[in-house]
């Protein structure tokens, strides 16, 4: 990170099926190894099931939602003060929280039961929609823990 100048942050291009910068942000992170025509397939597979599964709504709007119900507010560091150190409540910037919320799906719906990848996603991302699931829990816990460290904000950096 330069000291002096700003960050620069490169804007990512939106995806050709839904023409939606989040889905494509989301490929992105989905992607391993450098294979992102697998990361596609499962997205947008995993797009299509919810299509199935809930079929009054869009799956975009869906997605959308499940993304913004995930997004953690705000979360603690480590601060060494003296001897001791301290769990300090910090609020995230909010390109941070999308991509901390995109990271928290992808990881949880990896260690989901279902069959494959795509099941996998779609049901974690209906989970997310419906405030349920390990990603909202974890979100959950890290307001729980931000809420209990609360008397060391004055600590902030």
């Amino acid at each position: 990170m330069p000291r002096r100048r700003e960050v620069q942050r490169r804007e990512v291009l939106p995806d050709p099926k839904y023409n939606n910068a989040l889905v494509a942000k989301f490929i992105n992170i989905i992607m391993k190894s450098g294979k992102k025509s697998i990361a596609e397939k499962i997205v947008y597979k995993a797009l299509d099931i919810l299509r199935q599964k809930m079929p009054d709504k869009d799956p975009i709007e869906v997605f959308t939602q499940a993304v913004e119900n995930a997004k953690p507010l705000v979360h603690v560091k480590s601060r060494r003060v003296g001897g001791a150190t301290y769990q300090v409540p910090v609020e995230i910037l909010p390109h941070a929280r999308t991509s901390i919320a995109l990271r928290w799906i992808r990881d949880f719906s990896r260690n989901r039961g279902e069959k494959t990848m795509q099941e996998r996603l779609a049901a974690e991302l209906i989970d997310c929609y419906n405030k349920t699931g390990a990603t909202i829990k974890k979100r959950e816990d890290t307001h729980r823990m931000a809420e209990a460290n609360k008397a060391f904000i004055h600590f902030r950096y």
